[in-house]
């Protein structure tokens, strides 16, 4: 059952997590902007979350240095007053803020408060938190109020200033979050420590939020609505009957691609859509897959083997037209369609120029003297991935067991619990051998498809790790020479192809349905949907 709020509800809220003002009336006002989702927020704390339920809250409530403009598609300064420069030996890039700055509780937003934004999330570290994006960052400096200086570990790196409007990038109060743990929503509600578009005034986890417009906001997007209300559904069948019935104005992620095309034929809505960008992919646990590190009959040449068998058995083609209806393609490299370098080495390598291959697969088992059928437990998740999952794990089994060379164990966890349990730390293993992951880029450049999933500290944190690919994503970051810089891209493709820590399997766009009335939904390179831009009527 979808957890849906009416507005009386909403207002209600304010009594729930730490709030005791009662200002999510304000929010419960009659032009507000309704928008429902069945994406998860597994941290309202920047440090401690990197998914998109969570980031598509901490883009309404915090500000960034730098900003996607929506008219331009580049770029821009959002608290920041100007575009950055860098030092002469390239080693420091130094930011000026917009003078005046303040969080919604009046706290004056300094160069002090970005310092501490950067600094803490580095320091906590968090696993499921975004520190992985910050590993060619030194260290940051405050020489005065206005004034930021990042001290980079790769000259002149190429994304830092992407980075800075990345989910590592939001800005805090230093007077009202912690400086070495993550800081509890009630905390952040209740000390009103925001500074971007919105204030959020009230907040039931993955039930309901409610924002209204930040009136001292300086950024790039002010609000054009003065509030907006999210609710969460348990699944995609209530979202759709939700936007339908005119419940909820608009209507993002995740719908099914049977649900978009049947809403696209009603007069009453529009379907928007947005670049794509997306992927899906598989993990390979390197501690409890078959035959990994912690296993007790460990054999890297016969992980290797089983990781090549499901490459050559993976048929993308059918998960593509079957299970999405064409709304995602095959991806046969680890960098999407549309970015520098990108090299289609899973049909050079792999099954039969993109077709899957039993014959292949088994001949990698036999000759590492690997006996079938391998037993492979196989996670996936609906509640975030779309449920549109089920189907396309079951298709996946059904894939991996041709030939009789697997035995597919298939589960699927609530995420917020499946986000915990999948990562390899210093204390677990993690919970899963092979799962589901997918990717929502933090900024438009392959960097954001190679350094997250195979650089030392990387967020998908499954005990993989090869220094000849974790020193070529750091030398790509600072090299200016275009066609240098794409070589090293499709060297570290090629690479990770005969690795196979994850395989990558689709990309996909993004869509959203709203009613006829509503304007201003944009959705852009970088996965985002903000909602200031929206209006209604």
């Amino acid at each position: 059952m979808a957890a849906v709020a009416s507005a009386a509800a909403l207002a209600s809220l304010a009594g729930c997590g730490g709030v005791k003002d009662g200002a999510a009336g304000d929010a419960a006002s009659a032009n507000a902007i309704t928008i429902g989702t069945t994406d998860k927020v597994t941290n309202l704390d920047p440090a401690g979350s990197y998914d998109n339920g969570s980031y598509a809250v901490q883009i309404q409530v915090f500000p960034f240095l730098y900003a996607q403009d929506y008219n331009t598609s580049e770029l821009s300064p959002d608290i920041a007053a100007d575009d950055g420069t860098w030092s002469a030996d390239g080693t420091e890039f130094t930011v000026k803020l917009k003078k005046g700055l303040k969080f919604a509780n009046g706290h004056d937003l300094t160069s002090s408060d970005v310092k501490f934004s950067f600094d803490r999330i580095k320091k906590i570290n968090d696993p499921n938190g975004p520190s992985s994006l910050l590993a060619n960052i030194d260290s940051v400096e405050a020489p005065d109020d206005d004034t930021v200086v990042f001290k980079a570990a790769v000259k002149n790196d190429v994304t830092l200033k992407q980075v800075l409007s990345s989910p590592a990038g939001p800005i805090v109060d230093e007077e009202s979050f912690s400086a070495d743990k993550l800081t509890p929503a009630d905390t952040i509600v209740k000390d009103k420590a925001f500074a971007g578009p919105y204030t959020m005034t009230s907040f039931k986890l993955n039930e309901a939020i409610s924002y209204a417009k930040n009136t001292s906001y300086k950024g790039l997007t002010p609000a054009k609505n003065d509030a907006v209300q999210v609710q969460y559904f348990a699944d995609t069948s209530n979202l759709k009957m939700a936007v339908q019935q005119g419940q909820v104005d608009v209507a993002f992620r995740s719908l099914t691609p049977t649900d978009v095309e049947d809403l696209s034929k009603d007069s009453k809505l529009k379907v928007v859509k947005g670049p794509g960008g997306e992927e899906r992919f598989i993990v390979f646990n390197m501690k409890i897959q078959p035959f990994g590190e912690s296993q007790p009959d460990a054999d890297p040449a016969k992980a290797l083997a089983v990781r090549k068998a499901v490459a050559n058995l993976i048929d993308r083609e059918e998960l593509a037209t079957k299970v999405y209806k064409n709304t995602y393609t095959p991806m046969y490299s680890y960098i999407p369609d549309g970015l520098a370098g990108k090299v289609d080495t899973f049909k050079e390598k792999y099954g039969e120029n993109g077709k899957p291959s039993v014959d292949k697969a088994k001949a990698e088992l036999e000759k590492a003297g690997v006996s079938t059928p391998v037993d492979l437990k196989l996670q996936y998740n609906t509640d975030h991935y779309g449920s549109s999952s089920a189907d396309e794990y079951a298709a996946i089994k059904n894939q991996l067991e041709q030939g009789g060379l697997f035995k597919v164990d298939l589960q699927s966890t609530e995420y917020t619990q499946y986000s915990k349990e999948r990562v390899v730390t210093d204390d677990s293993d993690g919970s899963y051998p092979v799962y589901q992951l997918g990717w929502f880029p933090d900024y438009s450049d392959p960097d954001n498809y190679l350094s997250p999933f195979f650089r030392d500290g990387n967020f998908v944190n499954n005990g993989y790790a090869n220094k000849q690919i974790n020193d070529l994503i750091v030398q790509q970051a600072g090299e200016q020479d275009t066609a240098k810089r794409e070589d090293m891209l499709k060297q570290i493709q090629e690479l990770e192809t005969d690795d196979l820590s994850t395989i990558p399997l689709l990309q996909g766009a993004q869509v959203a349905v709203t009613g006829k009335d509503i304007s201003g939904v944009v959705l852009d390179a970088s996965f985002r949907f903000r909602y200031a831009g929206v209006t209604k009527g």
